[in-house]
């Protein structure tokens, strides 16, 4: 039995006093189970749990192109996040702010008790602005000076060293002050090559093989070197391929005194179509949970287990929202040119990412295919040959998956504004962006001829 129900928490209220209502955020459903049976589905009328009808206000109120995010499943992803690994003492969810750096998403994950992850001192101080103690921000660059280490050192955050050199200059200088180590696992993880991190020519994190080389910079400089840091890649769906380098890491890190927290990174896939596949998180908490907390056993004292997840923790709670300029016909191809392009959205061009397309102003006529392209001038493809429901010029087509490395990959490339971005939140809606205009492109230029 299928039954079209817009009103989910009064159906999962009507429901859950019965029956074990499972929410599948990724096919928009839920499962009435009864026992061991599946008696009814419902299917919920949303695009990123959010109302098409809500969506189109936005775009009608702010214009497009606009990012919009749902702050519910931001929090729900943290949540569940924190949930698989119940079983660990003292756990911390680090966002990764380069995901996406909008303040007032840093202070709704604050708010939630989320810790940072930041790649570069500006991070560290969009962070600290937002409220975040220092305790709880850790700073893991590559490739940065010494000068920038010893900055952000100065603003008393967790430092990550993936570099012998640097850590031994900076041991050197600074013995009195605790570090974290990156470490390179050799492990290859990862849905492409650009965001596998982990295999052995990569710049990333100080080579496993060097450890003898790792532990006389230690003993020499007399650093203390409190934490252990791996990433191996994004877009991993093997829960095995963190077990796996967590046995390295446990090997490391029974060599070290003084540690007081083991960092396992992040890289959990997330899915991006229908049907796609998604890492099992509450496989990976139950497995590593158990591996941690028998690691803690034998070492003698609970180390801290962080996280630093931020594709898994926004990405599907955004949407990008733009609009049609024209439909152009070709001897081959139909096209849907869009008032954006990879100036606002770089991950299908630069990534062979995979971004599902809706085109919410027409959900019920009859479905035809369409070549999605941008304006910027050069290819500028989002998708090829995907089937929508007819298009016409001035719909809106919503881009899901669109919360994660979207907006903070953004440029001004063909002298084009940046888009707005809204955040949903206590059932409104509010502007935590707006449109860049003409005088922001002229921002810090010097005419020197006027």
């Amino acid at each position: 039995m299928f039954v079209k129900i817009h009103n989910t928490k009064l159906i999962k209220e009507n429901f859950k006093k019965v029956f074990n209502v499972v929410t599948n955020l990724t096919f928009n459903c839920f499962f009435i189970i009864y026992g061991n049976k599946i008696f009814s589905l419902i299917y919920i009328n949303k695009v990123c749990n959010v109302n098409t009808n809500l969506l189109l206000k936005i775009a009608d109120e702010f214009g497009t192109p606009t990012y919009v995010y749902d702050s519910e499943k931001i929090k729900s992803q943290y949540l569940r996040l924190k949930n698989a690994f119940k079983r660990v003492k003292d756990l911390q969810i680090n966002y990764a702010v380069k995901a996406s750096s909008n303040i007032s998403i840093l202070r709704f994950l604050n708010n939630l008790g989320s810790g940072i992850d930041a790649v570069s001192i500006q991070e560290v101080k969009l962070a600290l602005s937002c409220g975040f103690k220092a305790d709880k921000i850790i700073y893991t660059p590559n490739g940065v000076s010494i000068k920038e280490i010893e900055d952000v050192s100065s603003l008393g955050v967790k430092i990550n060293i993936d570099n012998l050199s640097i850590l031994e200059e900076f041991g050197n200088k600074n013995s009195g002050i605790d570090v974290c180590v990156r470490i390179n696992p050799h492990i290859l993880a990862g849905g492409n090559s650009k965001i596998s991190v982990g295999h052995i020519d990569s710049k990333f994190g100080i080579s496993i093989h060097q450890t003898p080389h790792l532990l006389r910079i230690i003993k020499n400089t007399n650093i203390k070197v409190n934490g252990i840091h791996m990433h191996t890649g994004s877009d991993i769906l093997d829960t095995s391929v963190f077990l796996q380098a967590s046995e390295i890491l446990f090997d490391l890190a029974s060599k070290l005194d003084y540690l007081e927290f083991i960092d396992f990174g992040s890289g959990f896939k997330v899915p991006y179509y229908h049907g796609d596949s998604e890492t099992n998180i509450e496989e990976l908490g139950d497995k590593l949970s158990q591996r941690f907390n028998e690691f803690c056993s034998v070492y003698g004292r609970d180390l801290k287990l962080i996280f630093e997840p931020g594709k898994y923790i926004i990405s599907e709670a955004g949407v990008f929202l733009c609009r049609v300029n024209s439909i152009k016909q070709t001897t081959s191809t139909v096209f849907a040119q869009v008032d954006s392009g990879f100036n606002h959205l770089i991950r299908p061009m630069m990534y062979g990412a995979n971004h599902s397309i809706e085109n919410i102003s027409n959900q019920k006529d009859v479905e035809r295919y369409y070549s999605v392209v941008g304006y910027i001038c050069e290819t500028d493809t989002f998708a090829t040959n995907i089937k929508l429901k007819n298009v016409s010029t001035d719909d809106i087509l919503c881009f899901k998956n669109a919360g994660a490395y979207c907006f903070s990959m953004s440029s001004n490339y063909n002298s084009r504004y940046k888009p707005a971005e809204v955040m949903l939140i206590n059932n409104t809606y509010k502007l935590i962006r707006e449109r860049e205009r003409f005088e922001n492109l002229l921002i810090n230029q010097i005419d020197i001829f006027n």
